[in-house]
């Protein structure tokens, strides 16, 4: 049709004139792989290959999967994994089992970590040891630890000891060795119980008075020995002590050893019936001048009944009667400088260190 000089076409012609120019375009150009749309065998449209962007679920409640601003981060939905097949006789590792995901992340999901399983045979390890205990019994043991713990037991002994001198017989009482000493003076049985401690580290050693039934002041060797030993036969009279008890006697008498010259001399005697130990040992002999001798002599009536073993009078007496600040239980120290318990102690460890040897040997 014809209208002012311009021919008009039907509508299909314009349609189909946009088809084939469309045809020509794409016949030049290779076609976009966003406008293909593939078909199934069924004639269905498959879903779309490129990558989806609506896919993923949206909650309210927190999860550490969520990007800044609690906002969902924009990645592709990981596919599903499957855990490896167990093996028949073999433990699965739960550090390299990997959890089954999914495409889209649940609301308030936990997670969890494995749980450590014990290792039964570092259960036994500590159980056949002993644990804790088992541990300081083998430091116990040790040869070197040993000696440390005595080294410092020993000064923590001594540093109380040098603080105060009374905790002694407390501290080193004890052990094996039990004696006895025939006398109820203190400067005696400290003298002893200091040297068998020092010889032996523990001892215990305590006093029992007991008569020597013979002179105060004894004089000569026989009258000495008789002295000591009449101690301890008192002792055992009286039933003070058992028959089997060690026990140390002590005896200080004068004896002139040259013309005219006495000097004083302690005996000491260990008996332990038990082992059938017998010890003697004497003291360092002290000089007394021969004035105090004869001065004594003149102090004992002559028809004094035990005359045969002794004087009356002590020399101690008579020098605390003669020397200005002398006692007469101590006389030796204002006399030579050294006290009569020094004097003790010195021999009675001596006579410790010779008991210590002949003891036989102590079964564990």
């Amino acid at each position: 049709m014809q209208e002012s000089g311009i021919e008009t076409r039907p509508l299909e012609n314009l349609s189909a004139a946009v088809s084939g120019a469309s045809a020509s375009v794409h016949s030049s150009c290779p076609p976009l792989a966003s406008s293909i749309i593939p078909l199934t065998s069924a004639g269905a449209v498959a879903p779309p290959i490129g990558i989806p962007v609506s896919s993923f679920s949206k909650s309210t409640g927190y999860d550490i999967t969520r990007g800044h601003a609690s906002q969902v981060p924009r990645t592709p939905a990981v596919p599903a994994f499957s855990c490896p097949a167990t093996m028949p006789g073999v433990l699965s590792n739960p550090m390299v089992q990997q959890p089954v995901m999914t495409g889209a992340i649940e609301a308030g999901s936990s997670i969890t970590f494995p749980e450590d399983q014990e290792d039964p045979k570092e259960s036994e390890h500590i159980n056949s040891t002993g644990g804790i205990w088992g541990f300081f019994k083998g430091v116990a043991g040790n040869p070197v630890v040993k000696t440390v713990l005595n080294k410092t037991k020993n000064s923590v002994e001594s540093m109380i000891t040098t603080l105060d001198p009374g905790m002694a017989p407390y501290i080193r009482s004890g052990g094996d060795i039990d004696i006895v000493v025939a006398s109820d003076k203190e400067i005696h049985v400290e003298a002893v119980r200091d040297a068998f401690q020092e010889v032996f580290g523990m001892a215990t050693v305590i006093g029992e008075a007991a008569l020597s039934h013979i002179a105060p002041q004894p004089v000569g060797y026989a009258a000495g020995v008789k002295g000591a030993k009449e101690r301890i036969k008192s002792l055992h009279q009286a039933s003070i002590i058992h028959k089997d008890q060690p026990v140390v006697s002590l005896e200080n008498f004068i004896a002139e050893l040259f013309p005219d010259n006495w000097f004083d001399i302690g005996y000491l005697i260990l008996e332990d019936p038990c082992h059938n130990i017998t010890i003697e040992v004497f003291t360092q002999a002290t000089p007394v001048p021969l004035h105090h001798i004869q001065q004594a002599q003149s102090l004992t009536p002559p028809d004094y009944s035990l005359r045969w073993s002794g004087l009356l009078v002590t020399v101690g007496e008579v020098l605390e009667r003669s020397l200005p600040n002398t006692n007469r239980t101590d006389w030796h120290y204002s006399v030579t400088g050294m006290s009569k318990r020094e004097m003790i102690q010195s021999a009675a460890k001596a006579l410790a260190g010779l008991y210590k040897q002949q003891l036989p040997p102590r079964t564990s």
